[in-house]
């Protein structure tokens, strides 16, 4: 009697996509770990926003796209760069206010910005970076480039008139961008049920008869799907997508909330849900690499995040001569020299 021959085990992907959102995901999960302990401690100060739970979704949307597409986000905006390939150091320093960051320590924890990888900024208005995204993106259209724009903002977002001038431009245009709501419930401690009549935000798309749909965005194979169908209609020209990426942070809205606006059930719950644990657990089960191979990754981003802290604690702090550097720039039009 033959042998049976055992089967393959189902997976979607590469063992180097599942590897990337692994490493990526548990890069960002320390890294922001770290920088709540060093907030605590007074060593970063200021307004501080982590990403913990919501790193799928920068993870995922990363390996859906190309090199050349442009990213913009809000203020929680430690985890994109991250997943893009910024070098934690500079992020780090910049967190620490140090001249070694990405904005030379002038932007600090809700400015990042590093044009190497296309990352176009946190930024702190509520719903500003909406309109910037649609800008970018009609760049790109201009120049006849196939890149688009990922323009990612919270639920709270949602209810400025930003938005809706740049959703309506947007289609008119056939703009390439994709709009993603990362909706983890609260716009900073107050639910999406007490401030919106549509539940649904994705059901806004609609509006403008935009392709919109809602994501389970504590899956990184989902979130990696829906951008990539969203990224093939923006180059077949086709225009904009609304992503609602349904997410969840596990920390308060800031460093400076209480979080007494939910309780530690629905918190737990959320938790079980955890989208580097569902990774993890998929990679195991799935026999795409052992645990070994996992904690050696495990221990590689541990000492990228000291190396980045110590990096920090020994950069300096700008000179005041510096203030004003970066603020204007040389321009060879005659009527902006005047």
């Amino acid at each position: 009697m033959a042998a049976t021959k055992e089967k393959a085990p189902k997976v979607k992907y590469s063992k180097e996509t599942y590897m990337y959102w692994y490493e990526s995901m548990y890069l960002q999960r320390k890294f922001e770990e770290k920088a709540g302990q060093l907030y605590g401690q007074q060593k970063i100060r200021g307004f501080c926003h982590l990403y913990i739970g919501q790193e799928a979704c920068s993870s995922g949307a990363v390996s859906a796209l190309t090199k050349d597409d442009k990213w913009i986000t809000a203020y929680r905006d430690h985890g994109h760069p991250l997943a893009l390939g910024t070098d934690p150091n500079k992020i780090m320093a910049e967190l620490y206010g140090k001249e070694t960051g990405t904005t030379k320590g002038k932007g600090g924890s809700m400015h990042i910005f590093d044009k190497e990888v296309n990352f176009i900024g946190g930024h702190g208005i509520v719903g500003a970076q909406i309109p910037l995204g649609a800008g970018i993106a009609f760049a790109e259209k201009y120049k006849g480039t196939q890149n688009l724009c990922m323009c990612y903002f919270g639920d709270g977002a949602v209810r400025q008139g930003a938005l809706h001038e740049a959703f309506n431009m947007a289609m008119t245009w056939k703009l390439p961008v994709i709009f993603i709501v990362e909706n983890n419930g609260y716009a900073m401690g107050t639910s999406v049920a007490r401030t919106s009549n549509v539940r649904e935000l994705y059901t806004i798309g609609e509006s403008y008869d935009m392709p919109a749909e809602p994501v389970d965005a504590m899956d990184v194979e989902m979130v990696h799907e829906a951008v990539k169908r969203a990224a093939d209609r923006a180059r077949a020209g086709e225009g904009p997508t609304f992503l609602e990426f349904k997410t969840y942070r596990f920390r308060g809205h800031s460093m400076s909330d209480p979080q007494k606006y939910r309780s530690k059930d629905e918190v737990e719950e959320w938790k079980s849900r955890d989208p580097l644990e569902l990774c993890k657990d998929r990679i195991l089960k799935n026999g795409i690499a052992t645990e070994a191979e996992l904690e050696e990754i495990d221990n590689k981003v541990k000492a990228k995040v000291e190396e980045a802290v110590k990096f920090a604690e020994e950069s300096p702090f700008p000179k005041a001569e510096t203030a004003f550097d970066d603020i204007y720039v040389q321009s060879d039009y005659p009527f902006l020299r005047e």
